[in-house]
């Protein structure tokens, strides 16, 4: 369930209430006066063509707007947005198509309000994919009919068959899932509202994975002193084992020791002993420089 700001007054009831008593007077269009008043506004610009043709069809609004009201927004913010689409059915419509102008309306009414609502129903934004959207606007009525409403939650075959229904993936259906059975809630507060005992916010209790600066100074450190202890071990190899080792253990891209016997005109096999042993020659000089346990267990993976 949503949270919203708005507090719907027996004032703006009453408002409510007036204006669509108001619309609902407004008399239905004949459809070739429908037509004549399309073409008027589209050829001539004639604003008062317009305001006929879309005062005849708020109703449409209005009926559209109420379809979404059990989503925690104001009915007449509801009305507003569709008549955005009214709107912009208007400047679009081609009174040559043999279409009535309430059915091609109809489409960019629900858009709009539809768009109102996945932008204000929640902080976080929600319906980013057409998949997302036509779960979050028939996953409640749907997961309402499986089994008549006697189970909370969906089984993995009621979300598979969801699925297959609105044609998304079964992934797309659990996240949307997840994302409408829990509310906003606000880092700030405090858990069971004990802001007057001074206990901890959400925010103050959130587990963070990254390491801490300490610790990456710690590890900036530690990869300064393997980088000083290598080109110091180094300077106790000959020429074909700093080869071999900087190939197959410091580069990118390891090197096979088939290749690696192929340059030297050696066998693999005696590749792999002059590794081994240059190995040996740089852990030895190391533990001898310096008593570290990282020294002695760095070079043996």
């Amino acid at each position: 369930m949503v949270t919203t700001a708005f507090i719907d007054t027996p004032e703006t009831q009453r408002a409510n209430r007036r204006f669509i008593k108001k619309v609902m007077t407004k008399p239905l269009l004949s459809e070739e006066h429908e037509r004549d008043l399309a073409r008027r506004w589209r050829d001539h610009q004639d604003v008062n063509a317009l305001h006929e043709l879309t005062g005849a069809y708020i109703r449409l609004v209005v009926s559209m707007a109420t379809r979404f009201r059990n989503y925690g927004l104001p009915v007449s913010d509801l009305v507003q947005e569709g008549n955005v689409g009214l709107m912009q059915a208007a400047a679009r419509f081609d009174p040559d198509r043999n279409v009535r102008f309430s059915t091609y309306a109809g489409w960019w009414i629900r858009a709009a309000i539809q768009d109102f609502v996945l932008r204000n129903w929640s902080i976080v934004r929600t319906g980013t994919t057409a998949a997302h959207k036509s779960l979050f606007f028939n996953l409640r009525r749907l997961k309402a009919r499986i089994a008549n409403g006697t189970r909370d939650k969906l089984t993995p075959d009621d979300r598979q068959s969801i699925a297959e229904n609105l044609g998304v993936n079964v992934i797309d259906v659990e996240k949307m899932e997840t994302r409408l059975s829990a509310s906003d809630r606000s880092l700030n507060v405090v858990p069971g509202g004990q802001e007057d005992e001074g206990g901890s916010t959400w925010q103050e209790l959130l587990v963070c994975d990254a390491p801490t600066p300490s610790e990456l100074v710690e590890e900036t450190n530690k990869n300064e002193r393997v980088r000083e202890w290598i080109e110091g071990a180094f300077e106790h190899l000959n020429p074909r084992e700093r080869a071999i080792i900087s190939e197959r253990r410091l580069s990118d891209q390891t090197v096979t020791l088939e290749q690696l016997g192929t340059k030297f005109g050696i066998s693999k096999e005696r590749v792999r002993q002059i590794e081994n042993r240059a190995l040996e020659k740089m852990k030895a000089a190391i533990t001898e420089k310096i008593d570290d346990p990282v020294a002695a267990t760095f070079l043996s993976a």
